[in-house]
């Protein structure tokens, strides 16, 4: 394949994607599916032609990570803090929180009855199927009011947030014991900590850079600290989330010597610039991790009633727990919140991180893409049939 020929493949894949954006804000399927959809149609084509290609899962994981960081920093550098919040972030965080514990607890008995492994291996991989996706969750949410816009943003962030701690503490810990969850509260103290000196040292930055490349810069230290605090399994998208927040808030506070040392003139020009670049730079990589993703997948291996059968019942029980539990913290307006809980990206990365030892045949790719692809479409349906009800009230 010549140089020219894979430049042509990855700008048409960019304007492909572009395209399914403009299609999602008229249809409200998501661009995410129309993605998955095109890297599925390239797979037949490449077969048909017998072009070789080579292992594209080798870069899937590092794509993600970098495109997660990006989108929910997009995302935290849209939100506005004001104390009339306070109510909406933290019904947003228990909901994440008991909805992200009730659905692994029932993914959990049903990978056991799958494959009848030991109760910790069915635990591990329940959690990648039972995150919400904030990289699909946030673009989906834009059409939403203000409110549940917000909500959604929240709520699929601390999804994300609790579903890596989650995990890390399962891949980590073998037994449950005082000694497990004092590392816990240590590592979250480090996270806390690391993020409160990140969030004033690139503010302080980018008020004293002069140079015209200031906000890769910033976007490389971030995705930088993430990586180095992933390492050493801390939950680092605090960090990221944290980051955006303080960047966005930061006017807001009155001390004046915080104001006299870190705010300075462009600041409002500047997280205008460094919200657009994270969004383009998220839409880039976005597009070709869900592409690649549907590339990577063998549609043959859906063709088992037995598979089907098992994610559909996934899925299902998503959707109660999610209704159960959004009936207490959420109580009015469930629609179309209810729908918007998408897996995607998070759930991908965090089954790929899973040691070898504790991966089941029985629950590999094939139902991680059908996972992926139902609550997708679940979720279209739902957005669109909210749509219309309000159009007819």
């Amino acid at each position: 394949m010549t140089t020219y020929t894979i430049l042509i493949i990855l700008s048409g894949l960019v304007i492909f994607s572009y395209l399914f954006d403009l299609v999602a804000s008229k249809t409200k399927v998501p661009s995410v599916l129309l993605l998955l959809l095109l890297g599925i149609g390239l797979r037949f084509l490449v077969d048909y032609l017998k072009i070789q290609t080579f292992n594209f899962l080798s870069i899937l994981p590092t794509l993600g990570t970098v495109g997660l960081i990006l989108i929910v920093f997009e995302g935290s550098l849209e939100l506005k803090y004001d104390q009339q919040k306070n109510k909406i972030i933290r019904s947003a965080f228990l909901s994440a929180l008991t909805i992200l514990l009730g659905t692994i607890s029932v993914i959990t008995t049903i990978i056991y009855q799958i494959s009848h492994h030991d109760l910790y291996t069915c635990i591990a991989n329940a959690i990648p199927f039972s995150v919400i996706s904030s990289a699909i969750a946030i673009p989906s949410a834009a059409a939403l009011s203000n409110k549940d816009k917000e909500f959604v943003i929240y709520e699929s962030s601390f999804s994300d947030i609790l579903g890596i701690i989650i995990f890390n503490f399962a891949i980590t810990n073998h037994s449950i014991n005082t000694s497990a969850f004092i590392g816990l509260g240590l590592s979250t103290f480090l996270i806390l900590l690391l993020s409160a000196i990140a969030c004033v040292v690139l503010l302080y930055i980018m008020g004293r850079l002069v140079h015209h490349i200031k906000f890769f810069l910033i976007i490389a230290i971030l995705i930088l600290v993430y990586a180095i605090g992933q390492s050493y399994h801390l939950s680092s998208l605090v960090l990221i989330l944290s980051t955006g927040l303080f960047l966005n808030n930061a006017d807001t506070i009155q001390h004046a010597w915080f104001r006299s040392i870190f705010l300075y003139k462009n600041l409002t020009a500047d997280l205008s610039q460094l919200y657009q670049l994270s969004a383009e730079s998220a839409f880039i990589l976005r597009t070709f991790f869900f592409v690649i993703f549907g590339f990577t997948m063998n549609i043959g291996e859906l063709n088992n009633k037995i598979v089907l059968a098992n994610g559909f019942f996934i899925l299902i029980s998503v959707y109660i727990i999610r209704l159960l539990f959004l009936k207490i913290f959420k109580k009015d307006n469930l629609s179309p919140i209810l729908y918007i809980a998408p897996r995607g990206l998070i759930s991908i990365l965090l089954y790929f991180n899973l040691p070898a030892s504790l991966k089941i045949p029985e629950v590999g790719t094939p139902f991680l893409f059908l996972v992926v692809l139902g609550s997708s479409i679940v979720m279209t349906l739902g957005i669109t049939l909210s749509n219309r009800k309000r159009l007819t009230v």
